[in-house]
Parts: C-alpha cells; structure tokens; sequence
C-alpha cells in the first residue's frame, strides 16, 4: 500500500479538504475513512467530519488490490472498444461479473487479472474496475474502469444519466402498449432468491418499447434502464404479467433443455469518455441463441431497422 501526505493550508472538515487535494469525489473519500487510510499528524481517522487546522500532517493510501487465489480460465470474452482508461467488453452467458464468497467459478475479474489489465479499486477490491453489473445468465455491453478516477467519472454518469444502456429482450407474451414501470424494487420477503416490487424497497424505473411480434405468442422487446436494480427488467415485466424467455425465476414457463438461458442482452451503450469528454456508444453483438430465434421468427430487414442504434435512440428520446 502506498502512502502519501501533504502539509493542510486551510481549515476544516477532513473529507472537503481531501476532496479538494486529491480532485476525487466525497463518497471516495468516505471509503478511505471507513477502511481506515487516512491520519491526521501519524492518528487514524475515523469520521469524515473530523476538523483540521492549517498546518496538520494529513496522510493517505488507496488499498491495493488483493491477491485472490488463481483460478483457471478456460473462456475468453470480446473486447468491443479499449483505450488506457476504460474497456468496454461483450459478456456472454454463465460468466458471473465479480467474485463473491459463493461464486466457485472463474469470473470476469478473474478474467480482467489474467488479462493483466489495470483496474480501478474504488467498489473495493473484489470488485475491480465495475462500474456496473450484468446478472449470470444476462449478455451484452459493459464498462469496466481502468483508475480510480475513470471509475468515478462513470458513476458519476450513471447518477446523473448521462450514461446508459439499451435492452433487448424476447418476451413470452406482446405487450400491449409501449409502457414505463415505475415501481420500487427490494428483496422479495418470500424467496431470498427473487427480487420484488415493495413498498419500501429502492426507487427502479424502466421504459419498454414493442419492436417486432412473432406470430407466435412472442415478442421482441427494447428496455431502457433508469436506474440499476438487481433483476430490474425482469421484475417491471413480471408486474405487467411479462417473463423473458427462459426465465424460469420469475415466472417462464418452459423447460431448460429447449431455452437454457434468459434472453436478455444489454445490446447498446452510451457514455462520455471521462478524460477527451468524446460521446460514445457501443453496440454489443448478439450471440448465437438469440440469434437463432430472431432468425427463425422475423425478417431480417425489418429486424435490422428496429434494431438500428439511432432508431432505438429515437424511439426513447422522449421517455424521461
């Protein structure tokens, strides 16, 4: 781990004067209190409202990653764009994003390390460079920070929604209309596995938008997120009476032998490069199943035109 300190020129609370030394934000600066890396004259902080006086010894450190155990990796996964600061990958399905205490399998990060790619330690070190999450069985689009400061330039995005993400998904049943969901969302009281709409549970809003009917009883559908829930588009589904295929969790009804995933792929995503403030957007690639499905059920120069980048931009521009 390594230190830095500096001589404080101005009164005041810990966390203004860090912020405004290190030109990291408030939360980071939280995070560095909480795990205990930063002293005031060689004594451990403990509050972020603790009060300096000009002259006072202020120190600092960013943990650094921890070493986790080598697992094997045997996949590899597409790189959509890459420069020093940021990576954008396509994740397929079955590849958990980060490790956690109940995950055996290699992961993304596993995958990222191996790479011996840079990443950003600001979600905690088992968590390297995710900005944010894509569930298991779900493909598509993600962003994963090389720094720290990338790292909190894109929350930052998310928070503000100047960066986002388009869904698409096969339902098994039209919906009637293009609708919004505005509906909280928290652990479901009844199956720790599921999550749920509730009355106190986090704010969670979602636009849908019809793209093409199959004729037989399904439909492609387009998602925009507003906000990053655990399980978001599929519990705003489930409220209109809706399921993904292959979603057996929250209500599809088939077997897994014949749809072994969810067909849910984060297909576009929009930012701002954090450093040349450059507008981006990558479109992720479908993979094989769906591919198939779509294939075997719709035209392809109509599903092309649905589609298309700019015609799902167009078909949110006015959904806020």
């Amino acid at each position: 781990m390594k230190g830095e300190k500096f001589i404080t020129v101005k009164a005041g609370r810990i966390d203004k004067v860090l912020a405004q030394e290190l030109d990291i934000s408030r939360n980071q600066i939280e995070k560095l209190v909480k795990d205990e890396l930063v002293s005031v004259n060689d004594k451990t902080i403990t509050k972020t409202s603790f009060k300096v006086v000009e002259g006072d010894e202020i120190s600092y450190a960013f943990k650094e990653a921890e070493k986790r155990e080598a697992v094997e990796i045997d996949f590899d996964v597409e790189v959509l764009y890459e420069d020093e600061y940021l990576l954008v990958i396509n994740k397929p399905s079955g590849l958990v994003v980060h490790p956690a205490p109940s995950v055996k399998e290699a992961t993304l990060v596993d995958w990222l390390v191996k790479k011996g790619i840079s990443l950003s330690t600001i979600s905690g070190e088992e968590r390297h460079g995710i900005v944010h999450r894509i569930d298991k069985e779900t493909t598509g689009a993600l962003v994963v920070a090389k720094d720290n400061k990338t790292h909190e330039a894109l929350s930052e995005q998310l928070q503000d929604k100047s960066m986002g993400r388009y869904y698409l998904a096969l339902i098994d049943s039209p919906l009637k209309e293009d609708v919004v969901v505005d509906k909280p969302i928290g652990r479901n009281p009844n199956n720790r596995l599921k999550m749920g709409v509730v009355q106190h549970g986090k704010s969670a809003k979602t636009a849908f938008k019809k793209l093409l009917e199959t004729g037989h009883g399904t439909e492609l559908i387009a998602a925009k997120l507003f906000t990053g829930r655990t399980h978001q588009i599929r519990v705003h589904l489930n409220t209109l009476g809706r399921h993904i295929l292959g979603d057996d969790l929250y209500g599809f009804k088939s077997k897994r032998d014949k749809i072994s995933r969810v067909n849910l792929h984060a297909y576009l995503l929009y930012l701002t490069h954090p450093i040349n403030g450059k507008k981006m957007e990558f479109t992720a690639p479908l993979f094989d199943d769906m591919k198939r499905y779509m294939a075997k059920y719709f035209d392809t120069e109509a599903l092309s035109e649905k589609i298309d980048p700019s015609a799902l931009d167009a078909a949110f521009s006015n959904r806020s």
